[in-house]
């Protein structure tokens, strides 16, 4: 862990007996690793020859002799509660209490830190505690033993007869006890057993895995000492206030430097074609100046892409066949042999991630290094591309990674810290680069928009004989993830769509790459399945509709062969008192879905009042994500997650017009206001099966079930986002 010292000390109250430990990752330290904690200590990073004796069998525990156990955190905690579920996987099987482990963000490293499921480390896909489970069990298991035979070897006795509990090893009787701190030394010097062979836990055995944990960084939010990347501050540090251009591909024609420089406390405009920045001794001054600076743009060559142009263009190119993702049976002889025939076309915005903490990064570049104080969920990537940029070597990139406030898949690109370091490059000393609410919006990178065409054959039963759906979008794999694009098909786009959970005899699923001009795309709280979902449940819907069937019915007829489906399905529909009468223009809407690992179904209770405005009620969840960590996170992500798909559902839009896109900060871009919040009720379905993913199955369901529940309530159906409430209005 060579390069990462700590690089400011900060002492409060807490003894310290050897040095005091501070803000490495944008986390308050202040805690001394010698003393005793009520909390959960954000630890600098430890040189490994700055503590003698340090213990650290592999790249995420480190123990000193004081005791202080150490989690290098692979990945970053952004609300999802992350740093609370990992540590317990290591606290599992360490046998420490979770609030005896500190946690220290993991430098950029693909071979110790990768997200085995995503391939690089990147916090993403609700992938983090799928592609942990094992490792960090593993690392856990692994230094327990080897604390154990220090402690054995000390004694002279059997390994087999001591146990470890609690962060400290006993011997059979119980009456000789060996702290970790004091077998730290003892245990470095051990030769390292391969980690598959370690024997793990049987889940029977576990005592805090699948327990209702308290999130190890709720005190630090709640009291206000949790620092993100925005919070971020250093000696002789200025604030930039940034304008980019509206237009993608544009640059600043003019720019009135001579005001900018006279607002008091500017003391430079830099201008980088793309973007300006007026550099202050504070954010007031640097806004001051940037409006003063009164700047021209010239549009360059997107400057008449509007909306109307990008959905003809998707519409355009959806009707030519795409790369097959899935080819099932005869769907085109199925279909033209069907007793009946449903044809439809759904389509999905633009949508912007709208993180509560807007885009920033702090930067200093020299000549030898480039240091880089930032929340990113893809540190390696990030760190990459500044060496790229700067051609400074790899090593010479420092990245100094927070928590973040929102990331949302938002936090994946790295344009934000490039954008920068390319400003930094003109001050001398370190930077702060703060985007504005607008310039956040208006420069995001889009969930994109989604044009789909499908049709569907039904027999004399009304059961679905053929199933053809095409896909057309713009493709962030191809553009951030290349070698996972083969033969044109990107596996995101269509992931929910080629293998929807039902039993479809001939099925055929397309997609079509279209690359709007003018619009940067990228991953958001989840992509292909957020728009799948919604039109693959809103479709089979349809279907039910015109075979004269229940939703619910007809769908369990569809998962005999898919019992974890069938189960979260039928579990939903129980807890929310499925088929029970409701009031007029009041109705129930279910949904099905398996994405990222987890199955789950929610059904959605709406009321659509006769001016057409949607108040949705309740929301009732079922999941089956394997074997879980801790509840509590997950009620809370599906809570989270539920709100953020509702509010596109309900809200979400970008639109462009001349280039530019209309929306600006939350008046125009609407979040849910709390009125409109439903009540969502969370059930679990306990399996032994390999953990799924959480953080986006609630985002991409809940826009289907909602659906699906105004069709139940005014018989209208809806087949784009957001919902269109004037076609809802009461014609009595």
């Amino acid at each position: 862990m060579s390069g990462l010292n700590p690089e400011t000390q900060i002492s409060d109250n807490t003894a310290v007996s050897r040095r005091a430990f501070l803000q490495g990752t944008g986390l308050l330290l202040g805690f001394a690793l010698t003393a005793a904690s009520t909390e959960p200590v954000f630890a600098a990073p430890v040189l490994e020859n700055e503590v003698t004796g340090i213990f650290a069998p592999n790249g995420f525990i480190r123990i000193n002799p004081t005791g202080a156990i150490t989690l290098v955190m692979p990945m970053i905690e952004m609300g999802q509660g992350i740093y609370t579920s990992l540590s317990m996987l290591l606290a599992e099987e360490l046998e420490v209490p979770i609030d005896q482990i500190q946690l220290q963000h993991a430098p950029p490293n693909h071979a110790l830190y990768a997200n085995s499921i995503i391939g690089i480390q990147n916090t993403g896909g609700s992938a983090s505690v799928r592609a942990f489970w094992t490792p960090l069990r593993q690392a856990g298991a692994v230094g327990r033993n080897l604390l154990i035979a220090a402690a054995a070897t000390r004694w002279g006795v059997d390994p087999m007869t001591c146990r470890a509990k609690d962060g400290a090893v006993f011997d059979a009787s119980g009456s000789m006890r060996l702290s970790y701190g004091e077998l730290a030394e003892a245990a470095a010097k051990l030769p390292v057993p391969p980690a598959a062979n370690v024997k793990l836990k049987e889940p029977k055995d576990f005592t805090l895995i699948g327990s209702r944990t308290k999130r190890v960084d709720s005190s630090i939010k709640v009291n206000g000492r949790a620092l993100y990347g925005i919070d971020k501050r250093l000696p002789g540090m200025k604030i930039a206030a940034v304008a980019i251009t509206p237009v993608l591909g544009g640059k600043a024609k003019t720019v009135n430097e001579k005001a900018a420089l006279a607002v008091k406390g500017v003391r430079q405009v830099v201008d980088i074609g793309e973007a300006v920045a007026v550099v202050a001794d504070h954010n007031g001054a640097a806004k001051k100046g940037l409006e003063a600076a009164a700047i021209i743009w010239d549009d360059g060559p997107n400057g008449n892409v509007s909306n109307a142009d990008i959905v003809r263009q998707l519409e355009q190119e959806s009707k030519k066949p795409g790369a097959i993702a899935r080819n099932d049976g005869n769907t085109e002889k199925a279909l033209a042999a069907a007793a009946q025939r449903v044809d439809a076309i759904y389509q999905v915005p633009f949508l912007a991630h709208a993180a509560m903490e807007p885009m920033n990064c702090t930067a200093q570049l020299r000549k030898d290094r480039c240091d880089i104080w930032v929340g990113t969920q893809a540190p390696t990537i990030t760190q990459s591309q500044v060496a790229e940029l700067t051609g400074l070597p790899i090593d010479a990139i420092k990245i100094h990674n927070h928590l973040i406030g929102g990331g949302f898949g938002r936090r994946l690109e790295p344009d934000g810290t490039i954008l920068a370091v390319k400003i930094a490059r003109h001050v001398d000393g370190p930077v702060k680069v703060i985007w504005s609410r607008e310039e956040d919006i208006q420069h995001d990178m889009y969930r994109p928009y989604y044009f789909d065409r499908l049709s569907a054959g039904l027999d004399e039963a009304g059961k679905p004989v053929a199933w053809a759906h095409r896909i057309a979008g713009s493709s962030v794999m191809a553009r951030y993830y290349p070698p996972y694009v083969k033969d044109g098909l990107d596996p995101d786009a269509v992931e929910a769509a080629a293998e929807p959970p039902y039993a479809l005899p001939n099925i055929h699923v397309d997609y079509v790459q279209v690359e709007p001009p003018g619009v940067r795309t990228s991953w958001w709280r989840g992509v292909g399945p957020t728009h799948n979902v919604f039109v693959v449940e809103s479709f089979i819907d349809e279907l039910a509709h015109a075979a004269k069937q229940d939703p619910v019915a007809y769908r369990k007829g569809l998962l005999g062969h898919n019992p974890r489906a069938l189960a979260v399905l039928s579990l939903a529909a129980e807890k929310a008192g499925w088929g029970l009468p409701l009031p007029a223009r009041h109705g129930r809407g279910i949904s099905v879905q398996f994405a990222y690992g987890s199955y789950a179904s929610q059904v959605a209770e709406v009321e659509v009042a006769a001016d057409g405005s949607i108040k949705v009620t309740r929301i009732v969840c079922a999941i089956d994500c394997g074997m879980y960590v801790n509840p509590d996170t997950i009620e809370a992500q599906v809570q989270g997650g539920t709100l953020f798909g509702l509010t596109a559902a309900l809200h979400g839009l970008i639109t462009f017009k001349d280039g530019r896109v209309e929306q600006s900060n939350f008046h125009d871009y609407l979040p849910m206001r709390i009125d409109e919040v439903p009540v969502v009720e969370t059930h679990l379905i306990t399996n032994a099966e390999a953990p799924g993913g959480i953080g986006e199955a609630p985002t991409a369901i809940v826009s289907a079930a909602v659906n699906n529940a105004i069709f139940a309530a005014t018989g209208k159906r809806l087949r784009s986002l957001p919902f269109d409430t004037n076609s809802l209005k009461s014609s009595s």
